[in-house]
């Protein structure tokens, strides 16, 4: 996907908290919005060189920029955690993920139990139909010696999805996967962050046991667009 709108360079200065940095654009201290709840402490360093992009003056927003892209040892890496749906879904839709390409039906946001799940497959008629198929998405952005590390903090919500993945398939037998979005193209691998969350690492081989597809997919990344691109090895 093209990049909305046009992307400025700036360079960082400091994290106020989660959603809201410093930075500066042609030598003015402005505020931008980190759309990323995670840590990024490898990526958001100060005078990092980032790129934002601007907002239109009339939207209601607390903020006037999204910060965007981050430069790390010549690597360009999105940040924004939105993305990673809107780029599979695109995929999706285009059957150009082979190992989902043969359904017909994809739904967005589909609720099961305490949870709200990124999409359904399906081969029938909405969350009815034959052959379905649960697909959560999550969004990477650390990469250490090669491998892309899930998660960099703590997350409670992505214990619940992986809960929720294998409940439908002992419930039902349906197919049920996570795919983590890596947003850079230089990691050739990807394993859970042990660190970072040993909940999680230790639920993501128990969910792949119990049946959960686990894919792992890199980005291109450039100043004109981010895409999907090829799969990587997955090491539980």
């Amino acid at each position: 996907m093209k990049w909305p709108g046009t992307l400025l360079p700036a360079r960082f200065v400091r994290r106020d908290n989660r959603f809201r940095a410093q930075v500066t654009l042609d030598g003015e201290l402005i505020s931008a919005h980190v759309p990323n709840s995670g840590r990024l402490g490898e990526l958001l360093v100060p005078g990092a060189a980032v790129w934002i992009r601007r907002h239109d003056r009339g939207a209601a927003r607390k903020t006037a920029s999204d910060l965007v892209l981050v430069a790390y040892s010549g690597v360009l890496v999105s940040i924004d955690s939105r993305l990673p749906n809107t780029l599979l879904a695109q995929a999706l839709t285009s059957r150009s993920v082979p190992q989902f390409a043969g359904y017909t039906e994809i739904i967005p946001e589909v609720t099961v139990g305490q949870s709200r799940l990124d999409f359904l497959l399906s081969t029938g008629q909405g969350t009815s139909g034959s052959e379905r198929c649960w697909v959560e998405t999550k969004s990477v952005t650390l990469v250490e010696d090669r491998t892309a590390l899930f998660p960099d903090a703590p997350t409670e919500r992505g214990l619940r999805h992986l809960r929720e993945l294998m409940d439908l398939r002992e419930r039902y037998g349906d197919r049920v996967a996570v795919v983590f979005v890596i947003q850079r193209p230089d990691a050739v691998a990807f394993a859970p962050h042990p660190t970072a969350h040993p909940a999680f690492a230790a639920m993501l081989r128990e969910a792949w046991q119990a049946g959960v597809e686990v894919v792992a997919q890199r980005c291109q990344v450039d100043l004109n667009e981010i895409s999907l691109a090829d799969r990587v090895a997955v090491h539980l």
